[in-house]
């Protein structure tokens, strides 16, 4: 599992491990699903090491974007099932694989980073919530999305039901949990599922999105995120001292002082998140 730096560095220097993780720049880190046999379907211990790899790089400062993907032409096809006769076998395991997939949703919505889903192939079940649980969504013509959940007897978390219902809004969630019908590319962005489809692969056109915000500042970011988090699920009140702290460390911070330069300046910003 990954929860130090330098279990971060040996995710990138194993290319057997079921998640990949890799930085084709400084400001930005693609997450790779790593299980094409079994069409990226997460294992329990998966959805604790994507917790932990989301929360580390919460804390890195020169990080803008995180772009998510998967490995083999398939984003991911949610819990990997063979495993519910061990791990979810129980009403208390049942209660653990929950918590865990709470915990990693949760990770990936508020992590203080811009977040991409990179989605080509199937993005099902809890596939599609990790795709939901990110800021934009990416498509490409081989996109297809699907919540299953009523056809196996299952309810989903909160966090997981709550990243659907902000991103399609009530009726269409109601829709995709309990029919489980699936929606190709186009019909997923008539609904707001997903941000773009491109004619690109998903992965270089998410890429491109992110190499676009390296001119942001991440502490505008990272603000925005915890203010919008606040506005969305109704805690104004309880995250205001955190968002007045992240306000005064925007403006206190270097990378102020370089915003307000650069423009006098007429040139590009060069931030670097302190």
């Amino acid at each position: 599992m990954a929860s130090t730096g330098e279990e971060i560095s040996d995710i990138l220097d194993d290319q057997d491990a079921p998640i990949l993780v890799g930085r084709p720049s400084e400001g930005c880190a693609v997450v790779t699903l790593n299980r094409p046999g079994q069409r990226n379907a997460m294992t329990f211990d998966m959805w604790h090491e994507l917790a932990d790899i989301y929360d580390q790089f919460s804390e890195d400062d020169q990080l803008r974007s995180i772009v998510l993907t998967g490995a083999g032409g398939y984003f991911c096809t949610g819990a990997d099932i063979k495993e519910f006769g061990t791990v979810r076998a129980t009403a208390e395991g049942a209660k653990e694989y929950a918590r865990r997939v709470d915990r990693c949703t949760e990770a990936i919505a508020e992590c203080p980073k811009a977040t991409f889903a990179a989605v080509s192939g199937p993005a099902y079940g809890g596939g599609c919530g990790l795709a939901v649980a990110c800021d934009f969504r990416i498509a490409d013509a081989t996109a297809v999305f699907a919540i299953p959940a009523a056809r196996l007897s299952i309810v989903y978390g909160i966090e997981e039901t709550r990243a659907l219902y902000e991103a399609v809004g009530l009726t269409a969630a109601k829709d995709m949990l309990f029919s489980g019908r699936p929606r190709d590319a186009q019909a997923a962005l008539a609904m707001g599922l997903v941000s773009e489809v491109s004619e690109d692969d998903a992965l270089t056109a998410a890429l491109r999105r992110a190499e676009a915000l390296e001119a942001s500042a991440p502490l505008s970011i990272a603000g925005t995120k915890l203010v919008l988090e606040a506005l969305t699920k109704g805690e104004t009140a309880e995250r205001a001292e955190r968002i007045a702290e992240a306000t005064l460390r925007a403006v206190n911070s270097e990378d102020y002082i370089e915003g307000r330069s650069a423009f006098i300046e007429k040139r590009a910003p060069r931030f670097r998140g302190h």
